[in-house]
């Protein structure tokens, strides 16, 4: 793993990528993101697809919060993101997005439909670039914010965490 005063020779630092790709904060969630693809508009005005390319440093996270359609992580750079995904069916697990699949981390893993989710650098790590892809294409109207308090209530096995992933 590296850090933010050793990155990895060749390898580009969190600030580089900020500004090759133009990444800005992402409203409420966390971290800095940059769309870089919207497919054509459905019937409905929503795209047909979207994709975007996002960095979460060790110092910041992806609150918890679901989406109505399936989304799909795709790991690139950096060090291992951890993702705590609470199913709609009460149970919980942690995904790890990273460069080492076959040690069980994923370089792709879709989130089901209405999972919360939230993420963080895995402990002992800087950063991490990662994307996302969504088919039909996310609109402002699909981010549900998570609650601490109703998420602690329907996963009080997961309450830590819940609390770490959290904002207002």
């Amino acid at each position: 793993m590296t850090t933010p005063e050793e990155p990895t020779p060749g390898e580009p630092t969190p600030e580089e990528l900020i500004a090759h790709y133009g990444l800005e904060p992402i409203p409420r969630e966390g971290g800095l993101f940059r769309r870089t693809w919207a497919g054509p508009a459905r019937p409905d005005g929503r795209p047909e697809g979207s994709a975007i390319v996002a960095l979460l440093t060790a110092d910041d996270f992806s609150a918890l919060h679901r989406l109505p359609t399936d989304e799909v992580w795709h790991f690139y750079l950096g060090d291992p993101l951890h993702l705590l995904l609470l199913a709609p069916d009460g149970t919980s697990r942690t995904a790890v997005l990273g460069p080492a699949p076959l040690s069980g981390q994923h370089v792709q893993l879709t989130v089901q439909a209405r999972t919360w989710m939230g993420a963080r650098v895995a402990p002992g790590g800087a950063w991490t670039l990662f994307g996302t892809t969504m088919a039909p294409g996310f609109t402002d109207a699909d981010y549900e914010h998570g609650n601490a308090a109703d998420l602690t209530a329907r996963y009080p096995f997961e309450a830590a965490r819940i609390a770490e992933l959290s904002r207002p």
